[in-house]
């Protein structure tokens, strides 16, 4: 076989495979996306793509594509509902859930969005396509890695053909999921708690469903009861419904239980029609790989974590991953990345993959197993009494796994080595509040401007100098500074009173994944010192300016 060769392989064409085939693609960086299955079906897996996730989608010119790809109506509200059952008394309700409110807020520049992986995947599939550098060979299997000083070859087989491929790349990303086999070539491997409980999800049709409980439109439902506690959530406007049983009993087989059975008794419509689509079993896991990668190779998403899905944080977090190496990765091929910078993917988002483990573990310990009290649905003093004060607890304890702004943009690169600290504090952490702040790590503060524009419309596609206070001519040292070292940079200056106060300096230095890398209240003296350390090319200030402009050259 002779060796194609790639810039990039990336295992795995799910949502992190393809954010990262994206975030490269646009850079001009040629990649090659092999998928070992056809990723077709009807298993709605993540739900939620949150705050962040759509950020990057607007940041990437397609946040509208899956707006208009939506398989809910643009007003259906995101409420989520706790009721004994479907046609049983309503236990607590939570408006606006997730943030998925269209509503314009100062906080974010889009809001959160219900919609099933499989149609975001293929929003993200038709840009990926789009972009000139970018292949995707589905039904296509990894066969094997073998890692150089200079490149990374790997074989592929095409399943429907049995033939089989060689790839050299300089890297490869490895976004196979669970089961990853680019994490078992490297030899890295899963720590923490597995298989915490089993669950079961079923995929099934009911066009009646929506007319005939009792609770109104929400995008999803628990059904706190002590035979069947489920949750229930729609996936479309014309009928189609995931059900969920979470922590089965030890004395029930998935293979063996009637799952139109478990839907009636769940929902308490006995006489519902129910078309099973597909059932799906699964297990829940804290685990976190112990490495992320080795010299030429990197995991993202679940090949390197995997956490119960209750918060909607899992997909998410995977594509932050694909954003903070693809422009890693891009900057270290087109030589102004130094070789320090790929070296931080680890140091970034390790921290925040711990965080947000940890939320969703909290979160998976009050499922309707745990909620429901005896005497729930009786009638009378006792029930009403009992649902009142499970209603209490619900909304004391689920408030945590709904309303998660704090989880979502609060994320921070505290102990980044391509970060460069100011001295000040951070804010406090918190599942719920976000507050906006420029401390470098943080995620930029975005703002609604005056002309109607969000604040990042106006960042560039990779650093941004913000010019808080004055005019953009006011950064051209550092502008200077860049160009000479290859560094490709963007000067705003909005002319906004706001903003100063926001970021709490006159400049801020933005990488291209829109957090904060530098704050002050004037250039340095050097600004190609600076621009050594967030770019990864650290040695001394002139070693590191030399080896930039060296890099710089060598990709020209």
């Amino acid at each position: 076989m002779t060796a194609e060769q790639v810039d990039v392989l990336i295992c795995g064409a799910g949502p992190v495979g393809l954010a990262a085939a994206i975030e490269l693609g646009r850079r001009g960086i040629r990649c090659l996306v092999v998928e070992r299955h056809e990723r077709v079906g009807r298993s709605p897996r993540a739900k939620t793509t949150n705050v962040r996730t759509r950020e990057h989608l607007r940041r990437w010119g397609i946040a509208d594509a899956l707006r208009a790809a939506s398989t809910m109506a643009p007003d259906y509200p995101s409420d989520i509902v706790f009721a004994t059952r479907m046609n049983g008394p309503l236990l607590a309700r939570f408006e606006n859930a997730l943030d998925c409110n269209p509503a314009p807020n100062n906080l974010y520049s889009e809001a959160a969005q219900w919609v099933p992986q499989y149609v975001l995947e293929e929003v993200l599939r038709r840009h990926a396509v789009s972009l000139p550098g970018v292949t995707i060979a589905f039904n296509t299997e990894l066969v094997g890695i073998s890692e150089r000083d200079h490149s990374v070859v790997a074989e592929v087989r095409d399943n429907s053909s049995d033939l089989a491929r060689r790839i050299e790349s300089a890297y490869l990303i490895g976004a196979d999921g669970a089961r990853s086999a680019v994490r078992e070539a490297i030899g890295a491997t899963m720590v923490g708690e597995g298989a915490f409980s089993r669950n079961f999800n079923v995929i099934f049709r009911s066009p009646d469903l929506a007319k005939r409980h009792a609770h109104g439109p929400a995008i999803m439902y628990w059904m706190v009861n002590e035979d069947v506690p489920a949750i229930l959530g729609p996936m479309d406007a014309t009928g189609l419904w995931s059900f969920g049983v979470t922590k089965l009993r030890d004395d029930v087989d998935p293979a063996t239980v009637d799952p139109v059975d478990l839907i009636r008794r769940g929902t308490g419509l006995a006489d519902l029609e129910v078309e099973v689509v597909a059932t799906d079993p699964w297990v829940a896991h804290r685990l976190v790989a112990d490495r992320y990668g080795s010299r030429r190779i990197y995991l993202a998403g679940d090949a390197c974590h995997l956490h119960p899905p209750f918060g909607g944080f899992g997909m998410n977090m995977g594509v932050g991953d694909a954003v903070d190496l693809g422009w890693k990765i891009a900057a270290t091929l087109s030589g102004w990345g130094g070789p320090n910078l790929l070296s931080s993917y680890e140091a970034e988002r390790r921290p925040i993959h711990q965080r947000t483990i940890a939320e969703a573990v909290i979160n998976y310990s009050a499922v309707g197993n745990q909620l429901v009290r005896p005497g729930l649905e009786d009638p009378g003093l006792v029930g009403e009494a009992t649902r009142r004060e499970v209603g209490d607890l619900i909304e004391a304890t689920k408030i945590r796994e709904f309303k998660t702004l704090g989880v979502v943009l609060g994320a921070r690169y505290a102990a980044s080595p391509v970060i460069v600290p100011d001295g000040s504090e951070p804010p406090t952490d918190h599942f719920m509040l976000y507050t906006p702040s420029a401390h470098p790590g943080c995620l930029a503060p975005h703002l609604w401007l005056r002309d109607g524009s969000s604040l990042y419309d106006h960042f560039g596609p990779d650093f941004t100098l913000l010019v808080t206070a004055g005019d953009a001519r006011d950064g051209q040292a550092l502008a200077v500074a860049a160009s000479a070292l290859g560094v490709p940079i963007r000067i705003v200056a909005p002319s906004d009173s706001r903003l100063e106060d926001r970021y709490q300096a006159r400049f801020a230095l933005i990488r291209p994944d829109q957090h904060v890398a530098w704050r002050g209240a004037a250039i340095p003296e050097r600004p190609d010192e600076l621009l050594a350390r967030v770019t990864g090319n650290f040695a001394g200030p002139v070693e590191a300016a030399i080896r930039i402009r060296e890099r710089a050259g060598a990709a020209a």
